[in-house]
C-alpha cells in the first residue's frame, strides 16, 4: 500500500488537533508525514502531539497560497486532508485509503442540520500538485477555499464515498455558519435547470481602493455554473494596489480590465457602458459577491422578463467585515415592489442586484452626473430616477448577492449625505 502525507489545514483548538492525531493512528502504518498548515494557537505550541508534527505557518492569513506552496515538496502518492475539526472515523483502515487509476479524489459527506455539502479528503497527490488552490483574498470567507476547489474538479474523477468516514469533534451552528454552508453547497451543487444562454448577460464593476476585496468580486464571477459573456472592469484612479489585484484576471475569457483617474462611479461605469454588447448588464459594487448560481438564476429570470421592464432585482444578503479578516451574517434585505419615484426615495436600501437592461441604460444616456457631490454619490439611485420615467422594474424573489458592510465603504463613510442627496432632488 502506498505512502500517505497527512494535511490538517488550519487546526486552531486543542482538543481538535488531539483527537485528529490520535484518530490516525488506524492508518499510522500508511502515513509518511503530517503537516498542519495554518496558524499556530498557544495551547497548540504547548501540546505534546506537535513535536511528531510538521507545521508551516501561513502568512497574511493565506492558507491557500502557504497550501499551494507545500504540495509540490510532498513525496508520498496520496494526501489526506484534515480541516479544523475533522477526525477519522473508526470505519476507516489502512487498506480502505485506495484510489484506482480512474479516479483521483475522494469525497466524503460533510452534514449541517438538514444540508449537505461534500468534502475531498483524500487525494493522488500528482493530482493536486497540477491545480492551484485560490488565494484567500479571492474568496468571501476562508471556508470557502477546499469547496471552491472542488467545483473545479471532473465528476468522472472523483469517488464519493456514503459511509461516515471523516467525523467532526465539535459543529459551529451558529447564524453566520449556517449561511455559510449555506453558501458552500452551491459551488458543487448540481442546477436546478438547464442552462440559459440567452438573453446575454454581463458584469460591469468599478473599484476604487478596494484591493482587500476585489479578489474575492472577481473570482465570484468565475465559480458559476452559468457563465457571463462579458467582465467588464475598471479602477477609478485607486491609491492602493487595487489595479495590481485587477491585472492578475487580464486573459481570460471575456475579459476586459481599464484604468483611468479618479472621476467618480459614474463616469467610471458610463466608460464601461460603452464596451457592453449584451442584453442586459448587472451592476457588482468592488466588494460585494455572487453565489456560485448567480447567473443561472439571473438568466433564467431574464429570458422571461416583460420588454417594458428596464431593471430586474431581487434580494440581498449582508456580512459584515471582522478585524480578523473574516465576515458575519448580519441578515437578508428583503426586497419589495418599486412603481414610482416615492417608492425609491423611501426604499430603506439599495435595490440589489440591481440588472438593467443595456438599451434602455444607453437610452437613458447611461448613469446621470448629477451636480450633488459632483455625482459621486448615489449614482444607482440618480439612474434608477432616470429609468423610472419611461419604463417600470421587476422585484422578483431571488437572493444570490451578497453585500459585504466595512469602514472603508462609500456608502457607509457618507451615509448621514443620503438626506441631503434627497433634498437636492426637489
Amino acid at each position: 500500500m502506498k505512502s500517505i502525507t497527512v494535511i490538517l489545514l488550519d487546526y486552531t483548538d486543542h482538543n481538535a488537533l488531539k483527537r485528529a492525531l490520535l484518530s490516525l493512528d488506524r492508518v499510522k502504518c500508511r502515513i509518511k508525514s503530517i503537516l498542519h498548515v495554518g496558524e499556530q494557537s498557544p495551547a497548540m505550541r504547548k501540546s505534546m502531539y506537535l513535536q511528531d508534527i510538521q507545521h508551516l505557518m501561513i502568512r497574511n492569513q493565506d492558507i491557500g497560497a502557504a497550501l499551494s506552496l507545500a504540495l509540490p515538496h510532498i513525496q508520498s502518492p496520496y494526501i489526506l486532508l484534515l480541516q479544523d475539526q475533522d477526525y477519522l472515523s473508526p470505519l476507516v483502515g489502512p487498506s480502505s485509503l485506495e484510489l484506482d487509476a480512474s479516479k483521483s479524489v475522494m469525497t466524503c459527506r460533510h452534514q449541517l442540520g438538514s444540508m449537505v455539502i461534500r468534502r475531498p479528503f483524500f487525494i493522488k497527490t500528482s493530482y493536486l500538485v497540477t491545480t492551484t488552490f485560490p488565494s484567500v483574498n479571492q474568496l468571501p470567507f476562508k471556508e470557502a477555499l477546499i469547496p471552491s476547489w472542488l467545483s473545479r474538479v471532473e465528476k468522472e474523477d472523483v469517488l464519493p464515498i456514503e459511509k461516515e468516514w471523516i467525523k467532526q469533534a465539535k459543529k459551529n451552528s451558529s447564524a453566520t455558519q449556517r449561511e455559510k454552508f449555506n453558501f458552500l453547497r452551491k459551488y458543487t451543487a448540481a442546477p436546478h435547470t438547464a442552462g440559459w444562454t440567452q438573453p446575454t448577460l454581463a458584469v460591469i464593476i468599478s473599484c476604487f481602493n478596494m484591493a482587500p476585496y476585489v479578489g474575492a468580486t472577481m473570482s465570484s464571477c468565475f465559480f458559476q455554473h452559468a457563465q457571463f459573456e462579458q467582465l467588464l472592469v475598471i479602477d477609478d484612479g485607486s491609491s492602493d494596489h487595487s489595479y495590481k489585484e485587477l491585472e492578475k484576471w487580464k486573459g481570460n475569457e471575456h475579459v476586459q480590465v481599464f484604468q483611468k483617474e479618479n472621476g467618480g462611479k459614474a463616469i467610471a461605469l458610463n466608460e464601461l457602458l460603452t464596451y457592453v454588447t449584451t442584453d442586459f448588464v448587472l451592476e457588482l459594487d468592488a466588494d460585494d459577491w455572487l453565489d456560485p448560481n448567480a447567473f443561472l438564476i439571473i438568466k433564467e429570470k431574464l429570458s422571461t422578463l416583460s420588454q417594458d421592464v428596464s431593471v430586474l432585482y431581487g434580494n440581498f444578503r449582508k456580512w459584515k467585515q471582522l478585524p480578523t479578516g473574516g465576515v458575519m451574517y448580519i441578515g437578508t434585505a428583503t426586497g419589495k415592489a418599486v412603481k414610482n419615484r416615492k417608492d425609491l426615495l423611501n426604499y430603506r436600501f439599495p435595490l440589489g442586484p440591481r440588472i438593467y437592461r443595456t438599451s434602455s441604460l444607453k437610452e437613458a444616456g447611461g448613469f446621470p452626473i448629477v451636480d450633488f457631490e459632483d455625482g459621486r454619490l448615489y449614482e444607482d439611485v440618480s439612474v434608477l430616477l432616470q429609468l423610472l420615467k419611461d419604463s417600470r422594474f421587476s422585484y422578483q424573489d431571488f437572493t444570490v448577492y451578497n453585500i459585504r458592510e466595512h469602514d472603508a465603504s462609500i456608502t457607509k463613510k457618507n451615509h448621514s449625505k443620503w438626506n441631503d442627496f434627497k433634498q437636492s432632488l426637489k
